[in-house]
């Protein structure tokens, strides 16, 4: 675990969603972990996690705070990860239904694709992150229907992605700060890293 003054400074979004495993997962993965509340506490971070929760209650937040604004100029020169409800706040297209997004990921992204709650499940698969299997919790996940040329796919689930990544910005429709495998929030943390350093492009 890194620590010291290189040690990269990392929001998460603090409104809904269990941000405390997030928090918990980025501290164990060598960041610095800060909940963010207000857009003014994103000019001291070097990148940011959009949580899971209930996308529509996360998107009035950040309408009546002007932090909407506030998050597509940060991601132009900073890392952001959205897990879940992130996904859909960072997706160019949002559907069933159709709603307001930031644009930041090439993807089209269905909502709530696997059912209700009580359809969530665990499921353990191949990834891009090494070897061994990577385990996935979906909680009323949505779906990547749609990539662009420039997003990677790490990991799938019957065919669909379930964890990508386009230059500073990652995404996953489960909730990997459920899991005690650090690999997703370590390789976040890189991205933040690699993007601090100077000439770095994340």
């Amino acid at each position: 675990m890194t620590q010291g003054a290189n040690q990269s400074r990392i929001g998460v979004l603090a409104i809904q969603g269990d941000f405390s495993a997030h928090a918990l997962a980025l501290e164990e993965s060598g960041a610095k972990a800060l909940e963010i509340r207000k857009p003014e506490e994103i000019d001291g971070i070097d990148g940011l996690i959009l949580p899971g929760g209930e996308s529509t209650t996360m998107l009035k937040f950040l309408e009546r705070s002007g932090f909407l604004d506030a998050l597509k100029d940060f991601a132009t020169e900073r890392p952001v990860f959205g897990t879940c409800a992130g996904i859909i706040l960072l997706a160019r297209e949002v559907r069933h239904p159709a709603q307001v997004s930031l644009g930041l990921l090439d993807a089209v992204v269905e909502r709530n694709a696997y059912g209700r709650q009580i359809d969530s499940s665990i499921l353990v698969g191949p990834s891009e992150l090494g070897a061994e299997p990577l385990e996935m919790v979906f909680i009323r996940a949505p779906r990547i229907l749609e990539t662009g040329p420039e997003v990677e796919v790490l990991a799938r689930r019957d065919g669909f992605p379930v964890l990508v990544r386009q230059g500073r910005i990652m995404a996953a429709t489960f909730h990997p700060e459920l899991s005690t495998d650090r690999r997703v929030h370590r390789l976040f943390a890189d991205i933040v890293s690699n993007s601090s350093q100077p000439g770095g492009i994340g």
